[in-house]
C-alpha cells in the first residue's frame, strides 16, 4: 500500500501536467486575493482573507476532479488495473492508497495559502490584526472540503475508463454537493428547506469558517468521504 501511495505521488510530480495544475490553482487564488478589484484584499481595506475562503471551493470544483480523473480510469484504460488486482493488495487498500495520495496533493495545494495569512498579518494596522481563529477554522474547513471532493473525484474515476468523462462527472458531482442543495433549499420552505440545506457541503463549510470547529460538521464531511470511498469499492468489485 505504501509503494502504491508513493507511486501515485511520483506519477503526479513526474509529469508536466501535475505542475501545471498546481501552478494554475495558485495563480488563480493569487489573482482572486490580490488582483481582481471585486475580491482584492488591498482594495477591500480590511485585514481578512474572506475572498480566499469564499472563492477557493469554486476553484476546487475544477481542480480536484482534474487531479483525480486519472486515478482509476487510466489504470483501466492502460490495462494496469488487472496487474493491481493480482497484487497482494485488496480493492480497499488500493482505493485507500490512491485516496491518501489525492489528499496529500490537496494539502500541498492549500499549504502555500499560509503565506497569504502571513502577508495579511504584516499588512494589518496594527501588525497582527487578523482573526486567527476564523482563519484556521476556514483553513481546516477548506482541507475537509478538498478531502471530500477527492473522494467524489475518485468515485467518478471508478465509473469510467475515460479521463475526460471522469473529469466531467467529478465536476458535476462536486458542484451539486456544494452548491446544488443550497440552491434547492432556497426554493423550499419550512423544515424541509432546513434539512435540505444541511445536506449541502457549503452549509458545513460556512459553519467551520466561523472559527468554531463543530464535531457535527466534521462528522458530516467524514461521513460523505466514507460514503463515496465505499461506493468506489462497490463499483470496482462489481466490475
Amino acid at each position: 500500500m505504501r509503494s502504491l501511495y508513493i507511486r501515485e505521488i511520483n506519477a503526479f510530480f513526474g509529469s508536466l501536467t501535475g505542475y501545471l495544475i498546481l501552478t494554475l490553482f495558485l495563480v488563480a487564488l493569487g489573482l482572486i486575493v490580490w488582483v481582481f478589484p471585486e475580491s482584492s484584499v488591498l482594495d477591500y481595506g480590511f485585514a481578512d482573507l474572506e475572498a480566499l475562503f469564499s472563492y477557493t471551493p469554486y476553484v476546487f470544483t475544477f481542480l480536484i476532479p482534474a487531479l483525480s480523473m486519472r486515478a482509476i480510469s487510466e489504470e483501466r484504460k492502460t490495462g494496469t488495473w488487472e496487474l493491481l488486482r493480482t497484487s497482494p493488495l485488496s480493492i480497499i487498500q488500493i482505493i485507500s492508497a490512491k485516496y491518501l495520495a489525492l489528499v496529500t496533493l490537496v494539502f500541498l495545494s492549500v499549504l502555500p495559502t499560509l503565506l497569504y495569512a502571513y502577508s495579511i498579518v504584516q499588512l494589518g494596522e496594527p501588525v497582527g490584526n487578523l482573526d486567527l481563529a476564523g482563519f484556521f477554522g476556514s483553513w481546516i474547513g477548506l482541507l475537509m472540503i478538498g478531502a471530500t471532493f477527492a473522494a467524489v473525484g475518485l468515485f467518478a474515476s471508478s465509473l469510467t475508463s475515460q479521463q475526460v468523462v471522469a473529469f466531467v462527472l467529478g465536476v458535476f458531482l462536486c458542484f451539486v454537493l456544494y452548491f446544488g442543495f443550497t440552491a434547492l433549499s432556497g426554493i423550499l420552505s419550512g423544515d424541509i428547506a432546513y434539512w435540505v440545506e444541511e445536506l449541502s457541503l457549503s452549509y458545513h463549510y460556512i459553519s467551520l469558517s466561523r472559527g468554531v470547529v463543530d464535531s457535527r460538521d466534521l462528522f458530516f464531511l467524514l461521513g460523505m468521504i466514507w460514503v463515496f470511498l465505499g461506493a468506489s469499492v462497490l463499483v470496482l468489485r462489481n466490475k
